[in-house]
């Protein structure tokens, strides 16, 4: 049996009519309506320019206004040796909120991680440029802000050869796309995560308070895992929607399995 279900960003107020027919199907989810679209990359311009004005007058070891220090790492041998040069925090600040991909120091391996669960005891918060190089070689360069990427990132092969060049603004990849209830105000509605014309990462919508609406994970432009919606009251779950790990399962079919009242009080859990 299927579900309509509507994921309406910004107000998801209706509930279920019954609780029995669970299973929904991406093609039933009610597509966003933006109001004013636009892609990331065009605030990251100024950042751009920022960049550049700090090249101008650099402060040593300080980076968008941060204090930072240098690290680096080695692993492998002979031709094949690894080496990681970076900067990141002198104290420890909470990273970029909402992106997937955080990349940290972890002291005790002494080995970059790129987790958002952080150790914050023994976590350097990555922040300011970055190479990696094989054999002298640079492979990867880029520059973090507050554990993401930021700004132009390239690769190469050990041939010296372009393989990439993406930009991203503050962890988000270019082609991402924001929406606002309010845009004078930058009042969030929605992070679309797109990379390389994909749906690629963590998608989260809003609602006008602030409160988080919506949450869930994208993988090659389809949803994996559980997504949760949310009341628009701090933290209030109101349903959650379980999609396949897989994203590539066409025969997964999207159900959900529990659901709350507007008092917290769970009203439906899908029994396994």
């Amino acid at each position: 049996m299927k579900f309509l279900y509507l994921l309406v960003i910004g107000c998801m107020t209706q509930s279920l009519n019954t609780y029995a027919q669970e299973y929904v199907s991406d093609e039933e989810l009610l597509e966003t309506q933006y109001e004013a679209p636009l892609t990331v990359d065009m605030d990251a311009e100024e950042e751009d320019r920022e960049i550049v004005l700090k090249k101008k007058k650099p402060k040593r070891n300080v980076y968008f206004g941060k204090k930072t220090r240098k690290g680096f790492t080695r692993s492998g041998f002979g031709d094949n040796e690894v080496m990681e040069l970076f900067s990141y925090l002198k104290h420890y600040e909470e990273p970029v909120p909402y992106v997937r991909d955080v990349y940290w120091y972890d002291f005790r391996k002494r080995k970059i991680i790129n987790s958002r669960k952080i150790d914050k005891d023994n976590a350097g918060i990555l922040h300011g440029p970055y190479k990696k190089m094989v054999d002298d070689e640079v492979i990867e360069e880029g520059i973090f802000y507050m554990g993401v990427k930021h700004g132009r990132w390239s690769t190469w092969n050990k041939h010296n050869i372009l393989q990439s060049k993406e930009k991203y603004y503050k962890g988000w990849p270019k082609e991402s796309l924001v929406a606002y209830h309010n845009r004078d105000e930058r009042q969030l509605k929605e992070i679309i995560p797109v990379h390389f014309g994909e749906k690629e990462g963590n998608y989260y919508a809003f609602h006008e308070s602030g409160n988080l609406a919506a949450y869930g994970e994208y993988q090659f432009d389809h949803r994996i895992g559980i997504w949760r919606e949310y009341y628009d009251q701090r933290n209030r779950r109101k349903r959650e929607i379980i999609y396949s790990k897989d994203p590539f399962d066409e025969e997964f079919r999207p159900y959900i399995i529990r659901e709350w009242d507007e008092r917290g009080k769970m009203i439906y859990e899908r029994e396994e």
